[in-house]
């Protein structure tokens, strides 16, 4: 389950786009913060998650955060400041075996599209041409269906799909999408046969009777994915701030768990917007989160590389600079060379002593964020005035993910697990443990 949302240049308090999304996914699926260059190819095809398509002859520099098993990417940001994220939404259309994952749309859009508009229409040709289908469950079956917020430094758009309709809607202002078909009638674009289909198939009368989000919505599996709830609170969140929201507010939405303000993992929910796994009502966890700010030129975008938010570090990272090295890439096991499974270690001893060590934890990051978010202004300006090179950038983003690792080594040497009182949450994460191989007391 993920949450996605943008505020357009007129809801910010610097008037710049800011894109945000925090990808939730399993526990032990670990995501790949990775970069590519603007590339020539010479190959008829990509091969994506299941299936390949013919290949383009350039495709653009992407940083993209993508579960390790998958091609395609959750979320991303292009050289142009094009960026874009995904959400499963469940449908009443039959799921594909096989065909493109939403992720796979996604990575296939940043990689050959600069603005929105032309991605909204690229997604939906490879809908029309391959349909959207394929397991996106790491260790069971997972079969959905996929909206997306598309944004790049001047517009946005939400494009929400069920099989091979579709329907797109012009941002204004702020938007927020989630684990649901959220366009009634006030669409821009959509399936020349969206009205019609829906009639034939008996979910409404007419088209006066007619809302896409209500006629083809599975209504069982929406909610229990809460994703409206979690919709309309990123959305209240939003509309609160318009004209002053800022990168630190976006950061505090996507860090909330908003059900709890005395927050405990063990108590967590699916409306939380920072997800904590907890059992078989609750099997996923935010595994990576980005914010963007679309600067029409230079966006500065911050990834946390690692899972759960409210108790991880953003750094900045610039597409004109790429990326440092930050160690091998994750898998499904525990490898503390890894950036992702040294954060996780940390997160996993906190989990029945969150509220003795968070505190202290999220001050120590705030602080170091702060800073470095000033810094990262002001190297973006230098770089603009050409008083600074790309080395420069890159040299930031690689101080800030060592700070990040000297934090969790700090804290791994104080911090004590400390005892679950509630025996199944206890259960359920020795079970994920074990699955990871994650040693007792790692690392």
């Amino acid at each position: 389950m993920c949450d996605t949302l943008v505020a357009l240049p007129e809801a910010t308090r610097e008037g710049a786009t800011i894109f945000a999304k925090n990808s939730d996914r399993e526990p032990n699926e670990a995501q790949v913060l990775e970069y590519y260059p603007r590339m020539r190819h010479d190959e008829e095809y990509v091969q994506c998650t299941y299936i390949r398509v013919p290949q383009v002859r350039e495709t653009y520099a992407v940083i993209i955060s993508r579960p390790f098993w998958m091609w395609g990417a959750e979320m991303g940001v292009n050289e142009w400041g094009l960026a874009i994220g995904n959400e499963a939404v469940f449908t009443r259309e039959p799921y594909g075996r096989r065909g493109l994952t939403g992720m796979d749309m996604v990575r296939l859009a940043l990689e050959r599209c600069r603005a929105a508009r032309e991605a909204v229409e690229l997604i939906v040709r490879l809908l029309e041409e391959y349909g959207q289908g394929g397991n996106c469950g790491y260790t069971g079956r997972l079969y959905y269906h996929n909206s997306f917020l598309i944004v790049d430094p001047r517009e946005a758009w939400v494009l929400e799909t069920a099989g091979k309709y579709w329907a797109a809607q012009r941002v204004r202002g702020v938007r927020s999408i989630s684990n649901a078909l959220s366009i009634e009638k006030d669409w821009d674009m959509a399936h020349p046969r969206l009205i019609d289909h829906a009639v034939e198939r008996g979910w409404c009368r007419d088209d006066e009777d007619f809302s896409f989000a209500k006629c083809y919505s599975d209504r069982f599996y929406t909610r229990m994915a809460r994703g409206r709830e979690r919709q309309a609170y990123t959305q209240r969140m939003l509309e609160e701030r318009y004209g002053d929201i800022d990168v630190a507010y976006v950061m505090r939405i996507l860090r909330s768990h908003h059900s709890d303000p005395d927050f405990n993992p063990s108590r967590g929910s699916m409306g939380d917007i920072c997800m904590h796994a907890g059992g078989v009502a609750r099997p996923s966890q935010t595994a990576g989160s980005q914010v963007s700010v679309l600067y029409e030129r230079v966006p500065i975008n911050w990834f946390t590389a690692t899972s759960t938010p409210c108790i991880s570090l953003y750094k900045p990272v610039f597409v004109e600079a790429g990326l440092p090295d930050i160690g091998p890439e994750p898998r499904g096991e525990y490898d503390p060379r890894t950036t992702w499974w040294r954060h996780e270690a940390l997160h996993r001893r906190m989990l029945c002593s969150y509220g003795r060590y968070a505190p202290a934890l999220k001050s120590r990051i705030r602080a170091v964020e702060r800073e470095l978010l000033r810094e990262a202004e002001e190297l973006r300006a230098k770089f603009l005035e050409g008083g600074v090179d790309a080395c420069d950038l890159l040299a930031l983003t690689e101080r800030a993910f060592r700070e990040s690792w000297s934090i969790e080594e700090e804290f791994l040497k104080v911090i004590k697990p400390g005892r679950c009182l509630n025996p199944l949450y206890a259960l359920y994460w020795w079970r994920v443990n074990r699955a990871a191989k994650l040693p007792a007391g790692a690392p």
